[in-house]
């Protein structure tokens, strides 16, 4: 029986263990989830397992662990590194979700008319990562495993994997590998399937504006002493020109410039705008003026205001004049950028923007950088060449607008370029309420997966 013979005949047992997979709530940045997120992991381990790794070790860190296995089948053959996630952002707002966002249901949709898995990690990442679990199963059972394999599964990506650059600078040996394959971005659809060669990096910062040191009765004191909400809306405000170009001083200073000629490859990627705004029920496109919106979301920074909030927001009103507010901002960055340097920018302009009036404090919470890997490698070759075989036709090479700081470690500690091998859709509702994976994606990327361990191992034998 071949692998894709395998696939088939398992099929409805593949999704149920999903589907199991799903009803674990391992939200890390809530700590009242800390026992699913540890629950996660266990049944990680016990997957790899059953699908036949030879050694699987559930890692502790400073946080949550990393579930590691392997199967060396000859150390003479290539090895490939598999990178992914277990952990899940959180499902906030429950009341904006047309089914709990952890008891997962399949439904059929425009875009999905075969089915599509609703559920809080759906997409993000674990019916991604679990494809190369089911797929390396295939290739046990078959025999037709072509590589060695290792799995690196973390618990922190969602909060911004804090504990993973010591886990991979302590195990450089053990994690070594000669392409490592990361599932954690999207197609641009299924009929013209595409590979991930860039990503953008991130600073999320949050900020708090006190005025007075108690909240105020609006009427005895508004219009005398600032109201820390109005101060901040104005603050952020001014973050941006009438031209959507970021006011921080320094900001774009090492912003990566391409060429006229990258820019017009990038742009013969399809899209349609009209398309594009129906999905998202919105009349007009906004952004940076001079780019276009492939280019806004691939190739420039951004500032964004990811939550703000402050004084009385209960039923009914409350004549307060509240002593603080808050609003969480994150800038996503383009290559030259550094994270570090970009986030001491934020602080210093935005404290410096405050009247005195108010005391401003700032956190930072994490980031990463950005990172471009190669379209030339033998990796992006099997991916491309496995993708052609699956979907019928040649991917599209393409930048995303989204972060996984962590590529650019691997390049750094590894020294590997990951390939970017994402079967999502970016209409899969990631981060928001009612995410959800077509189940034909699910399937369709175990096959590919499967596909290019062995194109991976007959291009390195040439």
């Amino acid at each position: 029986m071949s692998a894709a013979a395998f696939i088939e005949k398992n099929k409805d047992r593949f999704l149920n263990e999903l589907l199991d997979l799903l009803r674990i709530p391992s939200v890390s940045a809530d700590p009242k989830f800390k026992n699913d997120v540890f629950a996660a992991a266990d049944f990680v381990k016990e997957s790899l397992e059953k699908a036949g790794a030879d050694l699987v070790e559930v890692c502790e860190t400073a946080g949550y662990p990393i579930v590691y296995g392997e199967k060396i089948i000859d150390p003479s053959l290539p090895t490939v590194l598999v990178y992914g996630h277990y952990d899940v952002q959180p499902a906030d707002p429950y009341e904006l979700w047309d089914s709990p966002p952890f008891e997962p249901v399949i439904k059929k949709t425009t875009i999905h008319p075969e089915g599509a898995i609703f559920a809080r990690g759906s997409a993000d990442d674990k019916g991604q990562f679990y494809m190369h679990v089911k797929a390396f199963e295939a290739m046990m059972a078959t025999g037709e495993l072509s590589c060695n394999v290792k799995f690196m599964i973390e618990g922190e990506e969602e909060v911004g994997s804090d504990n993973l650059d010591a886990f991979v600078i302590a195990n450089k040996e053990r994690l070594k590998a000669d392409v490592i394959l990361i599932s954690d971005t999207h197609m641009i659809s299924m009929k013209d399937p595409s590979i991930t060669v860039g990503l953008r990096g991130m600073a999320y910062m949050e900020v708090e504006v006190t005025g007075a040191n108690r909240d105020l009765h609006s009427g005895t004191y508004g219009g005398a002493v600032a109201n820390p909400i109005n101060v901040l809306c104005k603050m952020i405000a001014s973050l941006k020109d009438e031209n959507e170009h970021i006011t921080i001083p320094g900001f774009y200073e090492k912003v990566q410039e391409l060429a006229d000629e990258q820019r017009k490859r990038l742009n013969e990627a399809p899209f349609e705008l009209k398309e594009y705004q129906d999905k998202l029920d919105i009349e007009s496109v906004h952004g940076e003026n001079g780019f276009t919106t492939i280019e806004r979301v691939g190739i420039r920074p951004t500032l964004d205001v990811n939550g703000i909030w402050g004084g009385y927001t209960g039923e009914g009103a409350k004549t307060v004049l509240p002593s603080k507010a808050f609003a969480k901002i994150s800038m996503r960055l383009v290559p030259n950028q550094d994270w570090h340097e970009i986030a001491k920018l934020f602080e210093d302009h935005f404290k410096s923007i405050a009247p005195k009036s108010v005391k401003v404090k700032i956190k930072k919470h994490h980031g990463g950088a950005p990172a471009v890997v190669s379209d030339s490698s033998v990796g992006y070759q099997a991916a491309e060449a496995a993708m052609e075989e699956t979907f019928g036709k040649r991917p599209i090479p393409t930048r995303e607008g989204g972060s996984i700081p962590i590529v650019a470690l691997f390049q750094k500690e590894l020294g590997s370029d990951p390939i970017l091998f994402g079967f999502g859709l970016d209409t899969d509702a990631l981060h928001s309420p009612n995410e959800h994976y077509g189940v034909k994606n699910y399937f369709i990327g175990i096959e590919t997966i499967a596909a290019f361990f062995r194109h991976f191992r007959n291009l390195n034998q040439k």
